[in-house]
């Protein structure tokens, strides 16, 4: 049986050499991830006749991350709202509690959730 997906390299600024993704770090993966994300959502708006994509949920690594990459991701996520861009979080990480202001709790209990908007950063 053949393999599936993608068959996609990371050129590494850092070597000058082409990598697979597998080899990458949970942080590297996390930036490929956006990098691709805006990338795609570039590409639709100039296939959709200019109809622009300009909210991104984001749902993955940042538990991984170490406390710099995390400070430089949530830097360049900043720049996107900078410019008009919607991004989500979703996440656990204390970190993003304290620095995103605008935030939805949605806490499980028996018979549910229920979503409550928190508007001031956590302390």
């Amino acid at each position: 049986m053949g393999e599936s997906g993608l068959d996609l390299k990371v050129l590494d600024a850092w070597s000058g050499h082409k990598r697979h993704t597998d080899t990458l770090s949970d942080g590297e993966s996390l930036y490929v991830s956006l990098a691709l994300a805006l990338g795609l959502a570039d590409i639709v708006t100039a296939e959709a006749g200019s109809q622009a994509l300009d909210t991104l949920f984001i749902d993955e690594g940042f538990g991984t991350l170490d406390e710099d990459t995390l400070h430089q991701v949530l830097d360049v996520l900043d720049s996107l709202r900078a410019h008009d861009r919607t991004v989500g979080l979703i996440s656990h990480v204390p970190e993003l509690r304290r620095r995103i202001t605008q935030r939805l709790h949605i806490p499980k209990n028996i018979d549910g959730s229920t979503p409550t908007h928190l508007t001031e950063a956590a302390e």
